[in-house]
């Protein structure tokens, strides 16, 4: 194995992807996927399906999930025309991203450049958003100020925010498949994806063997999807995502580990949300806060032993999380060996395991 460099630039993660294989839809059972499993020790790949995780994740060891649950943060809408202007202003969108307090939220919109303070979006005759400050980022502070408040509109006109990546629009099916089977607590906009593979059935397996499932939440924000646009990653900023750690997780989690076994993240979500958590030994504290930790080579991994995650996109946080936990050359070289293999790639795509 080649020593790693010390200096990464966010084109070091660009990797050509044909586009057939970016998955357009989930497979109908959710345990079907493939797994490729990267050995971080010697670099060797080897081909499973991921109804094999039973067999990969020893009974001393803790699994650990996020139950976030994904909300249904898209809606459209109907622009006013503004200030001095007469009729309707056009179509909008608004992706709500995270609550601020009583009927406020912090906000995405489009188009952008219509959507200043001030401005209304109407979704329906009893709901309606007001643009209150413009936030810098793409970010924006709204408030609701029709008769239904944030979770009354969202019940009646949100749509499942599918990422951009999948080109379709989302149907009735998107609203279940498009979430754990262990989804809990209502706040992420985007899946925790590497736990969609994950059924009642596998995850009773993987405890009856005496493995331990610790569960927390950290809800994320839409800048999952957003490429680094930097070449000096110090440069980019991450928007902050809020998170919650139980004593009874954080109790587990460490038990486990000072016994010998090793803690498995479900996904990058997991490895922030306990990196940000952990202290200089990698115990986990438990707790709730906010976290914009960027996670990039070179990093010295504190409270994670394995990572069970998707394919990620060129130039994400993700992917440089991802190969800043099973190296830069070896993760790199996986995913060419997983497009060869005919991999279905990003959120409703297969599955990777660094062991």
């Amino acid at each position: 194995m080649t020593a790693e460099r010390l200096i990464f630039r966010a084109s070091d993660f660009d990797y050509p992807l044909p586009v057939e294989r970016i998955a357009q839809y989930p497979l109908p059972d959710r345990a079907a996927s493939r797994l490729l499993v990267l050995e971080r020790a010697g670099g060797t790949v080897r081909h499973a399906q991921f109804h094999d995780i039973v067999g990969l994740v020893a009974p001393e060891d803790v699994l650990v999930l996020n139950t976030s649950r994904v909300i249904p943060a898209r809606l459209h809408g109907m622009r006013d025309a503004g200030s001095g202007m007469r009729g309707p202003g056009g179509t909008a969108e608004i992706l709500l991203v995270r609550e601020l307090s009583d009927r406020t939220w912090l906000a995405m919109g489009h188009p952008g450049g219509k959507l200043k303070p001030g401005r209304r979006v109407t979704f329906g005759g009893d709901s309606a958003v007001e643009i209150v400050e413009m936030l810098g980022g793409g970010l924006r502070r709204v408030k609701f100020v029709g008769a239904l408040d944030a979770g009354a509109t969202l019940a009646k006109y949100g749509e499942t925010p599918l990422p951009p990546y999948i080109r379709r629009p989302p149907g009735p099916d998107d609203r279940e498949r498009y979430q754990t089977v262990y989804a809990t607590h209502d706040g992420s906009v985007a899946a925790p994806t590497a736990g969609l593979h994950f059924t009642r059935q596998l995850l009773e397996r993987v405890r009856a063997r005496g493995t331990a499932v610790a569960m927390l939440d950290l809800h994320i924000g839409p800048g999952s999807f957003k490429p680094v646009e930097v070449e000096d990653l110090v440069d980019h900023p991450m928007h902050a995502e809020a998170y919650a750690v139980s004593e009874a997780a954080a109790t587990t989690i460490n038990e486990r580990r000072e016994a010998g076994g090793r803690t498995w993240a479900v996904g990058t979500t997991v490895v922030r949300t306990l990196e940000s958590c952990a202290d200089e030994r990698g115990a986990i504290r438990a707790g709730t806060g906010e976290t914009s930790l960027f996670i990039h080579p070179p990093y010295a991994f504190r409270a994670v032993d394995r990572l069970l995650t998707n394919f990620h996109l060129p130039r994400s946080t993700l992917l440089m999380l991802v190969c800043a936990f099973g190296g830069y050359e070896q993760v790199m070289r996986a995913y060419r060996e997983a497009i060869a293999q005919g991999y279905r790639f990003y959120s409703y795509g297969d599955a990777m395991a660094i062991v």
